[in-house]
């Protein structure tokens, strides 16, 4: 099972990303995908502000439900629980944390562009990597 943080699901929804290639194939291939439901929401921002795209952003979204909608992972107690622990531990931001912490729960490969922060450290893999 594949947990995609929402830099795989922006590169997917826009060709002129670098890794737009690497992101539709994870989301194409027969690999289960789970999904946080922050996730929507980080899609959303991103997409229709900083590409200034909110049509593309509907689209994505949508396309995170149908392939994610039956094992969404809800931002509850633990899960923040779990995240403050990656924040102090790994000095990631509380969005990267929950992904970590969601993949750490569930048992999940997190798949990620940030190579900074998470792909780097062992915390994820990316795109290519995980199809």
């Amino acid at each position: 099972m594949l947990l995609l943080d929402a830099s795989v699901w922006v590169a997917a929804g826009i060709p002129a990303h670098s890794n737009h290639a690497a992101a539709v194939a994870v989301i194409r291939g027969q690999q289960s995908l789970g999904a946080l439901d922050l996730t929507l929401y980080e899609v959303a921002n991103t997409v229709g502000l900083r590409y200034r795209d909110p049509e593309q952003a509907g689209k994505l979204c949508a396309l995170i439900h149908r392939r994610c909608s039956d094992r969404p992972v809800r931002v509850d107690a633990k899960l923040i629980e779990a995240a403050l622990e990656e924040v102090a531990g790994h000095g990631l931001s509380a969005y990267d944390a929950a992904y970590v912490a969601a993949s750490r729960l569930e048992s999940w490969t997190l798949v990620s562009n940030d190579v900074r922060d998470l792909v780097s450290k062992g915390l994820a893999v990316t795109p290519d990597a995980a199809v």
